[in-house]
């Protein structure tokens, strides 16, 4: 063989080793963190339904999804930022988008993605505005709830009162159906399962009061306000009354609770009717809107937003965020009692049968909670100061004037 040929096939079996290694190359791995209960329906759908469609579609691509509980999400994120070992994208409360932003660990994807608008316009603007931060977009919006009133029907018929409509006959109704069964066994009127800004801040804003200035800088004179101090009021003395409970420890769960005729009535979101029929199909309730007050009917705007982390690799983690948003995921997750934020999913008979329609009425006047860095502090502090005025520790007035001062500082 010549040397001229002996070069060639040389570069011949050269080409041929690179080609077959270029074909070996390791597909991206995109690491995405939730919050879905490992457990749950969401969760099936997730790794069975839409991670193996997302992969299909983009095979060079892999998702590695990793449930975590919702504390202990926010938490690792947190400590995971010291360490450099963020995901790429996680699925995060609403409520967290400003604290991770203020630490500069979010992309600001209509900075970033070039097709930002396209992708967001696809997205309810009410969802999508929980991620406006500062004047930039750090996630897109992923699901969207409020809460509604659960109503016992065969309770409220036996104690003869109907389904209050405003705060004044709630309370009423509250009292009514609370004291003891023909069995003997306590039951309560109303079941609430903890005393956080999730579960407080529709009384106080049907009641008329506020947590924080318009601009989100004061909360002195407004979360110590006469308005928001009567809904505490009004609040705790139902608790001392024994009209109220669920969130000490020890407590009914609340869907037993209700599902057994433990408690008449809870303001819960749309899962609820999910974890009804697995439980307790037998159970017959009714729904209806938060009670009005002179604030109006206000329930609280929950759901969630997927974000993207700095240290990503941000076209594929972009691909799957795309893909989690889209119109068929999220028409799997409607299926799983999740309320979607894709304006052609909400379109679809998946979602006309789930009869979402309430939650989406309240949705229409519901609030968020403060979009400030500091909100987690800020509603740990509301919930002890809460446990405080419902146990008789402290006044409503001493206690909401004490945690004002505190919340000013946290706004500095």
């Amino acid at each position: 063989m010549s040397r001229i040929w002996k070069r060639f096939a040389l570069i011949l079996a050269l080409v041929l080793v690179l080609t077959a290694g270029a074909g070996l190359a390791e597909p991206v791995t995109i690491n995405f963190w939730h919050h879905y209960s490992a457990q749950s329906a969401e969760n099936e759908t997730l790794m069975n339904v839409l991670i193996p469609a997302f992969e299909a579609e983009n095979p060079d691509i892999r998702i590695n999804a990793v449930s975590h509980e919702w504390a202990e999400l926010h938490d690792k994120i947190l400590v995971s930022a010291n360490s450099g070992a963020l995901p790429d994208v996680a699925r995060c409360d609403i409520a967290w988008l400003p604290e991770f932003q203020k630490m500069g660990i979010l992309v600001a994807l209509d900075e970033t993605m070039p097709d930002f608008e396209e992708v967001s316009e696809r997205l309810l603007p009410s969802a999508m505005s929980t991620s406006r931060i500062g004047g930039h977009v750090y996630a897109l919006a992923l699901n969207t709830n409020s809460k509604i009133v659960f109503y016992n029907t065969a309770m409220l018929e036996a104690a003869g009162v109907s389904v209050p409509a405003t705060l004044e006959e709630w309370a009423e109704t509250v009292r009514r159906l609370s004291g003891e069964n023909a069995n003997g066994q306590q039951i309560w009127g109303w079941n609430e399962p903890a005393l956080a800004g999730w579960n407080i801040c529709p009384f106080i804003w049907s009641f008329g009061g506020t947590l924080l200035s318009d601009d989100q800088t004061k909360a002195t004179g407004y979360l110590n306000s006469p308005e928001t101090v009567k809904a505490v009021e009004t609040f705790a003395k139902l608790v001392k009354d024994g009209c109220i409970t669920g969130f000490n420890s020890g407590d009914i769960p609340m869907t037993d609770g209700f599902g057994t005729g433990r408690y008449a009535m809870m303001l819960e979101g749309p899962w609820k009717s999910a974890e009804l029929a697995g439980a307790y199909p037998d159970v017959a309730y009714g729904t209806a809107l938060m009670p009005a007050g002179t604030g109006g009917s206000i329930s609280v705007l929950g759901g969630e937003d997927i974000a993207m982390f700095h240290t990503a690799n941000q076209a594929a983690a972009w691909k799957f965020m795309q893909f989690m948003t889209g119109e068929f995921a999220e028409t799997e997750m409607a299926r799983c009692g999740q309320i979607p934020v894709n304006r052609a999913a909400l379109e679809s008979d998946v979602v006309k049968d789930a009869d979402y329609a309430p939650f989406i009425a309240a949705i229409e006047t519901a609030k968020a909670r403060p979009t400030v860095a500091a909100w987690s502090e800020m509603d740990n502090g509301l919930q002890n100061a809460m446990t405080a005025i419902v146990s008789g520790e402290i006044s409503a007035q001493s206690a909401l004037d004490e945690l004002a001062s505190q919340w000013d500082e946290l706004l500095k």
